[in-house]
């Protein structure tokens, strides 16, 4: 069922948006060569609880880490380790937090140091797909027209666009009705209404839009091998077009 937000709900929203968006800020200093992933997820814990705020990921479904964090051909759902950040990866942060019962999910690409020009296209052109996205919302809208946006800016930049793992609705849950697709038809799928709450994020990859599903049962790769690059904002759904719920 997808819900309307009330105005209390909305602001409690816009707190945990906001502790989401200021955790990605808090760790941007941290992603350079040698660190673990590990220790980037433990630094993410630490300041979500400091700010009043518990990490939504942590043992959602049964998920093992506090954030999601996925390198190079990850598209998502990697999980912390041992692993260390080395010079030229892209690494993608995938930050949700609830505030007295209510989430904010941002998900954002980085460059770990100098990255080829390869990679510094594909978080640009992923990241300016989000935005196309995210100018079709506004009441009235459908959900279509959001992915058909992403999904034409992609293919004219020759980015592979992951089917598979779409956005969503946002509220007392993590996961809530509609998805939001990065493909569609415009014109189609649930109309948006003042007051929605959803996360529009683009994942697109450099090579094939193929991926499959790694043994750990969470950490969702290229089949070519190729990297991926994610976006995401959660967005309050308004009559005149959107706002920002996860502001950087």
């Amino acid at each position: 069922m997808i819900t309307i937000k009330s105005p209390r709900e909305i602001e409690l929203m816009r707190v945990a948006g906001e502790i989401v968006g200021d955790t990605h800020k808090y760790l941007i200093p941290y992603l350079k060569p040698g660190i673990t992933t590990e220790e980037i997820d433990s630094l993410a814990r630490d300041y979500i609880i400091k700010r009043g705020a518990t990490p939504s990921c942590y043992h959602y479904e049964g998920y093992p880490a506090n954030i999601c964090i996925s390198i190079n051909e990850e598209v998502v759902h990697g999980i912390a380790g041992k692993r260390k950040l080395r010079e030229g990866d892209i690494v993608t942060l995938d930050i949700c937090a609830c505030y007295k019962g209510y989430h904010g999910d941002s998900a954002w690409s980085y460059p770990v140091g100098k990255v080829s020009d390869d990679k510094k296209y594909l978080l640009e052109h992923t990241e300016k797909a989000l935005f196309e996205g995210l100018k079709q919302v506004r009441a009235g809208a459908h959900v279509g027209d959001i992915g058909e946006a992403i999904e034409t800016y992609a293919k004219a930049h020759n980015l592979g666009v992951v089917k598979e793992l779409v956005g969503h609705g946002v509220g007392n849950h993590l996961h809530e009705e509609p998805d939001v697709p990065n493909y569609g038809k415009k014109g189609t799928g649930p109309v948006l209404k003042a007051g929605m709450v959803i996360a529009v994020e683009p994942m697109l990859n450099m090579g094939t839009a193929d991926v499959y599903l790694l043994d750990d049962d969470w950490t969702v790769i290229t089949a070519d091998g190729e990297p991926s690059a994610h976006f995401e904002h959660t967005v309050l759904v308004t009559d005149e077009g959107y706002s920002i719920l996860t502001k950087r």
